[in-house]
């Protein structure tokens, strides 16, 4: 039996030595090569390898062909062996030998010479798609990156595999790919490759059902699905889809009812199932983003208490040649409740304490979501269990909920804790800052070196970061390198930074009106200090985190403004003080425009000529989101037959006014280009000196011209942004605003003055106003200037001063963020907003508001700025008219915060 076991082994070892070697001239005299078989396998003899040279290569090294194969000259094997059948299969194992054959050219003795015997595999030159436009065959020749590789089917495949996953990430489920082989002439031992795609009609999801659902609709759980949406549709007739406009009300009903009377669960059904409006979602099936929101709608049970909720199935069918329709079952089980809630591990902070902070109490119910992040961390409010430790520099701080006993309907919790050293901050570095000075981020950064670890610094310093601009604000990560045996740590700020000058250009020529437009460039990140240095110019001196903004705007001769303002943040480089300088010349042109004879020429202008110096600091009281700032204004307001437009008496004259502004501010945003949440809130209030008690030679009886010489008021603005994430998500935003405004005087021998008045309606942008001044307010889905006091008596013989002593305003915005791409952020907004302006405190009315509502949107780009578009509806007339405002649209660039 033993016997017959090694013959056999004998046996099937030869055949599979005789299927790989072939011996080309061997030890006897002979001119033509010899099989193998003819030696004596049962007697393999040793051989020094004498020579060993390979034959076939057209592309390849055979240098290193040899190295591959393992065998090199003085080695001694056996002829047949396992050294030869090795050789063998490490050149196979390459994948890029198509065929390969050991050769004995010589036997001299003990000594032998080898002789490779090669057939490459050919390679790619080169890949083409037919089948797909530009801009697709741009995106897939980064996917499908196999130039100069060997030709394999492997290599094919995974290629196919990518495209069709391209497509179907598009949406093209049925999408086709073929590949075809061409040998290159151009090339020795190549081929092209050829992908030709037939992309086929795109798939939408047609209809998502949920089965197995008794305690969540599936209105809820569809909304649930962020990216796995039906398409938008609105179906009216149960064997078909139609306008809604098609169908009569009788039609509705009847499609609706089937009956005399149908419940109000019937008519929610059906609204459900026949009206999709989900406009800005997209309706493609894309596996991934599925398989995403297949978890999302469990997180969501999760989240109302059903611990034990799952998908149990889902099917994916065709309805139709370019839809699909998606079945999800579902396993609900039963809802939980918080009972015992104890911790272990806590030795620093009693139960009580952690307890109190958790904020989750016994009969809570069962919500893994909220429990994550009370225990971990929650963005909205950053006062968690977490933040208790990781303030205080306890950074390896971890927590970790154990379900210790299930009973019934409830839950019983044991927090395990570890509480861990506390940590010292080692060393903080920055990195990507490659136009920004070191110390321009350095001094941004709350977290320093020698300090206890703290969390919160660390979050707001990251929010300092993208505050200023220069970087991008989705891309900041903090890198830590904890050392848990020394207790410290190392923080490393990554940045990537983006282009932040704007330019604003617009414009034409306007005939005999000459140019209209504007043009403006704000150069947020000069430096003063490098305008010597020419590689720091970018296109000007750039990295000290300067602000210079020059501003030159036209509506051909009637309206002119220039303008130069330069802000040092950091004045004196150890504190942040902020110090500014402005300059502006604005002149406003009355034209004759109906006067044949005189037609094009100046009746009169108003020009406002004006420097301001400023100093602005952060507080760290009440806490340090606080910063105060004071400027002082020196104005030159000059007339020329144009002063009764501001309800004067007298057309000609000038007035003068040295302003002194306090403004206290409090902000703390996480983004200023995309709020998330937080707030900004401002109190601003201007004030002049009291010239008129000052002069025992002013009265009420004095002159126009006599008592606005100095312009005496004061005024005070305040304005209050907050903002919230809807339904926790980062992409949906509400955002609340108010807007008061009110102008004072010190006495009656002056009263209100009629300039540095409030012009309220439309987009709230002095450039479409050309309003010199006023202070310019905003209500969408009314005409600029619309609401103001005085706007139909300008003209008149006795007119009445033009604009509002007393506004206020109220706004309340819902935002989707569709691109948060810091080259083109964009967002789409609806709103609700309301408002109005008096002309006396006697006709003040909080409570007579005009009322609006649209939609709009908006896209940053780094070179522009904020630009928007709005479409509004005002509810109520404006002053003097009978109907509706109406219909508006609006355009707005730059930021406005009234």
């Amino acid at each position: 039996m033993k016997r017959s076991l090694l013959i056999l082994f004998c046996l099937v070892w030869a055949s599979s030595a005789m299927a790989q070697i072939r011996l080309g001239q061997s030890r006897y005299a002979s001119s033509k090569p010899i099989d193998i078989l003819e030696l004596n396998y049962a007697k393999p003899q040793t051989f020094r390898i004498a020579e060993i040279k390979a034959v076939g290569l057209t592309t390849l090294d055979e240098i290193a062909i040899l190295s591959l194969s393992g065998l090199k000259v003085d080695d001694k094997i056996e002829v047949p062996g396992d050294a030869i059948s090795n050789a063998l299969k490490k050149l196979w194992g390459q994948g890029i030998i198509g065929d390969v054959k050991i050769l004995v050219t010589k036997i001299d003795g003990e000594d032998i010479s080898l002789l490779l015997d090669l057939t490459e595999r050919p390679r790619f030159s080169r890949v083409e798609f037919t089948g797909m436009n530009k801009t697709q065959e741009s995106e897939l020749r980064d996917k499908v990156n196999i130039r100069g590789r060997v030709v394999r089917d492997d290599v094919l495949n995974n290629a196919k595999r990518n495209i069709e996953k391209y497509y179907l990430d598009k949406g093209f489920m049925n999408a086709e790919v073929r590949i075809k082989q061409e040998r290159d002439t151009t090339l020795p031992n190549s081929v092209k490759l050829i992908f030709d795609v037939e992309q086929n009609s795109k798939v939408r999801i047609n209809a998502i059902e949920f089965y197995g659902n008794k305690e969540v609709p599936d209105s809820k759980l569809k909304g649930k699905l962020k990216k796995t949406k039906e398409h938008a549709r609105v179906s009216v007739f149960k064997d078909g889809y139609s306008r809604l406009t098609d169908a009569t009300a009788e039609d509705i009903k009847n499609t609706i009812l089937y009956t005399d009377s149908a419940s109000h669960e019937d008519v929610k059904n059906y609204i459900n199932k026949n009206f999709k409006l989900n406009f800005f979602n997209g309706s493609k099936y894309i596996p991934k983003e599925f398989r995403n929101d297949k978890d999302n709608v469990i997180n969501f049970y999760q989240s109302k208490g059903y611990r034990d909720a799952k998908v149990v199935a889902d099917s994916i069918y065709n309805f139709g040649q370019d839809k699909i329709n998606i079945d999800i079952a579902l396993e609900e089980g039963q809802k939980y409740y918080y009972r015992n809630i104890t911790f272990n591990g806590n030795f620093i902070h009693p139960d009580q304490v952690l307890l109190a902070k958790l904020g989750i109490q016994r009969g809570d119910v069962y919500d893994k979501e909220k429990l994550d992040k009370r225990l971990n961390y929650d963005p909205t409010k950053g006062d968690d269990v977490s933040s208790l430790y990781q303030n205080d520099g306890y950074l390896f701080f971890s927590i970790d909920p154990v379900e210790v006993n299930v009973a019934g309907d409830s839950i019983d919790l044991e927090m395990r804790i570890f509480e861990g050293p506390q940590v010292t901050v080692n060393s903080v570095n920055i990195k990507g800052n490659e136009r920004t000075s070191d110390h321009v981020v350095m001094r941004e950064i709350r977290i320093l070196p020698g300090q206890k670890f703290n969390r919160e610094l660390l979050v707001r310093t990251i929010r300092e970061l993208s505050t200023l601009g220069y970087f991008d604000p989705e891309k900041i990560n903090p890198d830590l390198r904890p050392n848990f045996e020394a207790a410290t740590v190392d923080i490393t700020f990554e940045l990537e930074e983006r282009p932040n000058d704007q330019i604003e250009l617009s414009g034409g020529w306007g005939g005999f009106y000459g140019f209209v437009g504007t043009v403006g460039l704000s150069f947020n990140n000069f430096s003063i200090r490098n305008i010597k240095d020419f590689s720091k110019w970018d296109p000007l001196p750039v990295g000290d985190g300067q602000k210079l903004s020059l501003r030159v705007q036209a509506n051909g001769r009637s309206f002119q403004n220039y303008s130069v303002s330069l802000t040092e943040p950091w004045f004196g480089g150890k504190k942040p003080n902020a110090l500014s300088f402005s300059f502006n010349h604005s002149v406003q042109r009355q034209v004759d425009f109906y006067n044949q004879d005189s037609f094009g020429d100046e009746l009169g202008y108003f020009k406002i000529t004006g420097l301001t110096l400023g100093l602005a600091k952060r507080l760290t009281w009440p806490d340090d989101n606080f910063s105060i700032s004071n400027s002082l204004q020196f104005q030159i307001y000059e007339f020329d037959q144009y002063g009764t437009s501001f309800g004067l008496s007298y057309p000609t004259g000038t007035s003068n006014s040295l302003t002194w502004n306090t403004t206290i501010a409090r902000y703390n945003l996480d983004n200023p280009t995309y709020p998330r949440f937080g707030s900004n809130i401002i109190l601003s209030g201007s004030f002049t000196p009291p010239y008129a008690s000052l002069n025992k030679n002013l009265n009420e009886e004095s002159t126009d011209q006599e008592k606005y010489k100095w312009l005496e008021y004061n005024k005070w603005m305040f304005d209050a942004s907050i903002y919230t994430p809807l339904f926790g998500s980062n992409k949906l935003v509400a955002s609340a605003r108010a807007h008061m405004g009110f102008l004072g005087a010190y006495s009656k021998k002056i009263g209100m003055i009629p300039l540095e008045r409030f012009v309220m309606g439309g987009d709230g942008m002095s450039m479409n106003n050309f309003a010199l001044g006023q202070e310019i307010i905003g209500l969408r889905g009314y005409e600029n200037q619309s609401i103001t006091p005085g706007r139909d008596s300008r003209g008149s013989a006795d007119p009445e001063p033009y604009g509002g002593i007393v506004y206020n305003k109220y706004v309340m915005e819902v935002r989707y963020l569709i691109s948060p791409n810091p080259s083109a952020t964009i967002f789409v907004l609806a709103f609700a907003e309301a408002g109005n302006n008096w002309g006396s405190y006697q006709d003040f009315n909080p409570y007579d508001l005009k009322k609006s509502a649209g939609a709009g949107a908006r896209i940053f780009m780094p070179a522009f700025g904020l630009l928007g578009i709005d479409w509004g509806y005002g509810f109520d007339p404006i002053p003097g008219a009978i109907r509706p405002s109406g219909s508006q649209f609006h355009f707005t660039i730059g930021q406005q915060i009234r």
